[in-house]
């Protein structure tokens, strides 16, 4: 979707079309949501601090979100994209992929379909998508990007190449303010040089991950899309008044999030076979980990350790990172009860223990006894 949030204010409330919109929090930590594409021509764009988007733009206009509002349209656009395929993976309200191959016979060719759903969104929703249709997830993101806003832009096989070869390195994420400027010195600065630099050359960059950098820069993605339509999640976030590096205290806050995940999956009778954890830092960028767990779960240890585990190897690779938001999510949930014979014992303890601060906090409140694992018992360096 394009400029999502600021475009659904603007066909809500008429007088703000064609304006410097910026949808975000306005307090000491207000930061940019959505902007409109007239006031991204003064440099602001979503997740900067409202703070610094005002200096660039004294002018704009700034409303608060309205997630209720964005959820109802969203909704309404998923329903668009599961009348062409079943196949749809989403990403967050505004964006998902969908794999159309099954569908082509039936409703025409990858970009009918395409044409398709931008018009059914537009007759239905009153605001814009942009689509890239592409063999793949990495090709297809890239592509839905370039011709912003109302955009189609249709990448073949063949051709993914030669669409990418000119792109600028900063088109490929995970190289961003930090990495690029490493590239550029040394003289690689479009995806063409990059897919085409030695693992030599890359390696003091990108360490053991260079060859599937160079993969990437190539157009090469094997990932499938992962249907969602049915999938349910359960999950519990935190973000910090004051963003955080002490890895005790992390470990702390994750223990918290998990617990609180944990009963919410005991309350609902459901059990999880993956974790999963989102961790976004200081300068709001956004990652996720994820993992499964044999059997499915819903008691608080096996959950908390698998996202510890997560956790901790996230923070391997980025050791001196702070952090503003954590989260512990429990996916691809089942309510059919595994056993495993040599676990069975630790967890019947595990079960029993939850079983009884789950009627504790039930009769006194969820705040009336925590674990061990989550004081903060060490403050921050």
């Amino acid at each position: 979707m394009d400029a999502f949030y600021a475009s659904v204010e603007a066909l809500d409330n008429p007088e703000l079309r064609g304006k410097p919109l910026i949808v975000g929090g306005t307090g000491g930590r207000g930061v940019v949501a959505a902007a409109s594409y007239e006031v991204r021509k003064y440099g602001v764009h979503s997740a900067m601090p409202m703070r610094e988007a005002l200096r660039r733009c004294p002018h704009a206009i700034c409303v608060r979100p309205r997630f209720d509002r964005y959820k109802e349209v969203s909704r309404i656009v998923f329903q668009i994209f599961h009348e062409f395929t079943p196949l749809v993976q989403g990403l967050s309200l505004d964006e998902a992929f969908l794999d159309v191959t099954e569908s082509q016979a039936a409703l025409g060719s990858a970009e009918t379909i395409a044409v398709a759903i931008k018009k059914q969104i537009v007759a239905r929703t009153g605001v814009t998508a942009s689509v890239g249709v592409a063999p793949n997830k990495l090709v297809a993101k890239i592509a839905s990007d370039l011709r912003k806003p109302d955009g189609l832009v249709v990448v073949p096989e063949g051709e993914v190449t030669a669409l990418l070869d000119p792109l600028p390195i900063t088109r490929l994420f995970g190289i961003g303010k930090k990495t690029a400027p490493h590239l550029e010195r040394i003289g690689i600065r479009t995806l063409r040089d990059l897919r085409l630099a030695s693992d030599s050359v890359l390696q003091p960059v990108f360490g053991r991950y260079v060859a599937g950098v160079k993969a990437r820069a190539a157009g090469i993605d094997d990932r499938p899309v992962i249907a969602d339509w049915d999938e349910k999640q359960i999950s519990s976030e935190e973000t910090f008044d004051t963003d955080i590096t002490d890895r005790a205290q992390l470990h702390a806050q994750l223990a918290q999030l998990a617990d609180r995940t944990a009963a919410r999956l005991r309350s609902q009778g459901w059990l999880a076979e993956r974790v999963v954890v989102k961790i976004r830092r200081k300068d709001f960028k956004t990652y996720t980990r994820q993992s499964a767990i044999r059997p499915a779960t819903q008691q608080t240890r096996p959950l908390l350790e698998a996202a510890t585990k997560l956790l901790d190897e996230w923070l391997r690779e980025q050791p001196r990172a702070a952090i503003r938001l954590l989260g512990v999510g429990a996916t691809d949930l089942t309510n059919e009860q595994q056993f495993e014979l040599f676990t069975a014992p630790e967890a019947g303890r595990n079960q029993h223990l939850d079983a009884t601060l789950d009627d504790i906090r039930a009769k006194f409140g969820n705040d009336a006894v925590a674990r061990g694992s989550s004081l903060r018992n060490r403050q921050p360096r």
